[in-house]
């Protein structure tokens, strides 16, 4: 399915330099940020409170929400659990007042603006869980980006997954960026925003990759960045239709999915962006730069496969 066919294909690779110092900048500034202002992390990385309270009507979060905040609890987070009628509520640790008093202080107004509501549990997650927490996450993303290598380097060739990676790293350590910049907040919904990123990057990148390897197989005349170009360009419609339909999904959650979703959202809609940014400009432009060449993708005592409208076709190397 296209909604539009480019006859010329667009130099893409003339630009990468350039695109590719832009990218530079701001990966460099994403670290930065990270390292002077760090990650404005969550309850469940720093440790708090955790209460769950039920309501004998569906409960409102929006109100639950701005009740707790008037209690000048900072970064609380409030949302359904279960059913409509159980609320969760994440409080930060605070110096000098312990979890039975933050609780009660909480029960106590929640109460005085609907009394129907009951404390059904409430614990206290320690600095500790929050370690661990953010080791395993760590650990997951690592894992993601050893398997995604690991895949390439079979399914592709090394030079595409050196270039896979790089580009996705890129995408992740710019989303953190956004979010040590702007200090929003860092929760484990955003952990698997990101982590999603990663394999949603890496997917374009795929598609990219495998039109540039039947391209050299078709075109044998092709420089290598005219094959690249042609592969970017002729993957044009399906990238709108893909990204553009996961897009509006995702910016339907950030506008109308409210509090809870938020920064989930947030972290993939920046993630999407520069997803499809990374894989043309970085992915590719990388691969070439390695010195990508027809010869590392056609095996030399296979037959090429030539396609019939390619005026070249037959022609010798």
């Amino acid at each position: 399915m296209e909604f539009f066919k480019i006859r010329r294909d667009i130099p893409f690779m003339k630009n990468a330099l350039v695109f590719n110092v832009i990218s530079f900048l701001t990966f460099a500034a994403a670290v930065f940020f990270l390292f002077q202002r760090g990650l404005h992390l969550s309850v469940e990385f720093t440790g708090g409170t955790v209460m769950e309270v039920s309501y004998s009507q569906p409960a409102d979060v929006e109100r639950v929400r701005t009740t707790v905040a008037g209690l000048g609890f900072a970064d609380v987070q409030v949302q359904n659990f279960g059913t409509s009628r159980d609320v969760i509520i994440r409080l930060p640790a605070q110096k000098g007042v312990s979890s039975a008093q933050q609780s009660d202080k909480v029960l106590a107004a929640l109460k005085a603006t609907q009394p129907d509501v009951a404390l059904r549990r409430t614990e206290f997650v320690g600095p500790q869980v929050g370690e661990e927490l953010a080791t395993d996450g760590l650990k997951a993303l690592a894992m993601v980006v050893v398997g995604i290598m690991i895949y390439l380097a079979f399914r592709f060739e090394w030079k595409f997954a050196v270039a896979a990676i790089i580009a996705n790293l890129h995408d992740v350590i710019i989303i953190l960026g956004f979010f040590a910049f702007f200090q929003w907040e860092f929760s484990l919904a955003v952990l698997a925003a990101v982590l999603a990123v990663l394999g949603y990057s890496v997917n374009e990148s795929v598609v990219i990759f495998d039109r540039i390897r039947e391209n050299f197989r078709r075109y044998r005349k092709m420089n290598t960045v005219e094959i690249i170009d042609n592969a970017i360009t002729s993957t044009i419609s399906r990238t709108i239709i893909t990204h553009g339909a996961t897009q509006i999904m995702v910016l339907s959650m950030l506008f109308f999915g409210g509090p809870t979703l938020h920064y989930f959202a947030m972290a993939l809609t920046i993630g999407i962006c520069f997803g499809i940014y990374s894989s043309v400009f970085v992915a590719a432009a990388i691969a070439m730069w390695l010195g990508v060449k027809r010869e590392d993708l056609v095996k030399a005592s296979g037959k090429k496969q030539e396609d019939p409208n390619d005026p070249n076709a037959g022609a010798t190397v």
